[in-house]
C-alpha cells in the first residue's frame, strides 16, 4: 500500500460529509473517496444485519478502489458492522464512530447529558459498552429524532419541520437539566446551529468528528501510511443514489462544489 492511496469514507448519506470535513481540515494532503449509500438511506430504522451487509459491500468496493484505510462515518453502521468489517478485511484498518459520551460525562456539571442518535445506534452493543464504561455516574437521556436524517438529506437545515423534530427531542432533555448534548449521528452536526438556538448557551454540543479525524491521523502514522505530499489531496464523491442530489448539497454542507459519480453495488 502506498502513501498516496486514498482514504475511503462511507455513510448512508450526506452525514459522513461532516467527518470528511474534519479529515480535510486536519489531514489536507490525503486523497479521499467519499461514498454515500443514498439508495438505502436512512440506515437507522433498518435491521442491523442488513446494515452489516451494506457496509461489507461498500467496504469491498472501496478496497477495490485502493483505499488504504476506511472510515465508517456512520454511527449506525459502526454499531452494526465495525467488528464484522475488521474481521472480514483484516488487512485494512477501519476507524468508526463512537458516541462521544465520555467527554460529555467528564465535562457535565449537572450530571445529566443527552444523546441524539438513531434507533440502531442505541440498540447496538457499542453504545451499551460506551455507557457502561464512561457514564455510570451520570444520567444519560436519549432521543432518536425521527425524520431528522431525511430532512438533512433534503437540505432542510433550518425549516419549521426540522425545528419541530429537534424541539421535540431537546425540550424534555432541557427540562431535566442536561448541560451537554452528544451528536450520535453524523448527519446531526449539520443542524448544530439550530440545536444551539433551541438549547441555549448553557448546553454544550459535542461533535465527535474532530476526534475521529485525529484517530485517522494516528492510525495512518502508526502504520506508515500517512501522505507525504505537500499538495492538497483530491476528493472523489460517489453515491448509490442520484448524483445530482448529492452534488446539489455539497455547496450547502461543505461550502464547495464537486462532481459526483453514481456507483452500483452488488447488494
Amino acid at each position: 500500500m502506498n502513501n498516496i492511496a486514498p482514504i475511503g469514507i462511507f455513510d448512508s448519506g450526506v452525514g459522513g460529509l461532516s467527518v470528511l470535513h474534519q479529515i480535510r481540515r486536519q489531514l489536507p494532503a490525503e486523497n479521499l473517496i467519499f461514498l454515500a449509500d443514498q439508495a438505502h438511506v436512512p440506515y437507522g430504522p433498518r435491521p442491523l444485519e442488513q446494515v452489516r451487509q451494506f457496509s461489507e459491500e461498500i467496504s469491498r468496493s472501496l478496497i477495490s478502489q485502493g483505499a488504504k484505510l476506511i472510515v465508517v462515518a456512520c454511527n449506525t453502521a459502526s454499531a452494526a458492522a465495525l467488528h464484522h468489517l475488521r474481521a472480514t478485511f483484516p488487512d485494512t484498518p477501519f476507524v468508526g464512530m463512537e458516541p462521544a459520551v465520555k467527554p460529555a460525562a467528564e465535562r457535565t456539571l449537572s450530571g445529566v447529558v443527552g444523546v441524539l442518535a438513531t434507533p440502531a445506534t442505541f440498540q447496538g452493543k457499542l453504545y451499551a459498552s460506551v455507557i457502561e464504561r464512561f457514564a455510570r455516574d451520570v444520567t444519560v437521556l436519549q432521543a432518536t429524532c425521527p425524520g431528522l436524517v431525511s430532512q438533512i438529506e433534503n437540505g432542510e437545515l433550518d425549516s419549521d419541520a426540522t425545528r419541530a423534530i429537534l424541539e421535540n427531542a431537546l425540550h424534555p432533555m432541557i427540562a431535566r437539566g442536561i448541560d451537554r448534548v452528544v451528536m450520535g449521528c453524523t448527519h446531526y452536526p449539520f443542524v448544530i446551529p439550530l440545536i444551539k438556538e433551541i438549547s441555549g448557551p448553557e448546553v454544550e454540543v459535542i461533535d465527535p468528528a474532530p476526534a475521529v479525524a485525529r484517530q485517522v491521523g494516528s492510525v495512518l502514522l502508526a502504520r506508515g501510511l500517512a501522505s507525504t505530499e505537500s499538495a492538497l489531496g483530491a476528493v472523489q464523491y460517489l453515491t448509490t443514489g442520484n448524483p445530482h442530489k448529492l452534488s446539489s448539497l455539497l455547496p450547502l454542507l461543505l461550502g464547495e462544489s464537486g462532481q459526483v459519480q453514481h456507483i452500483q453495488l452488488d447488494t
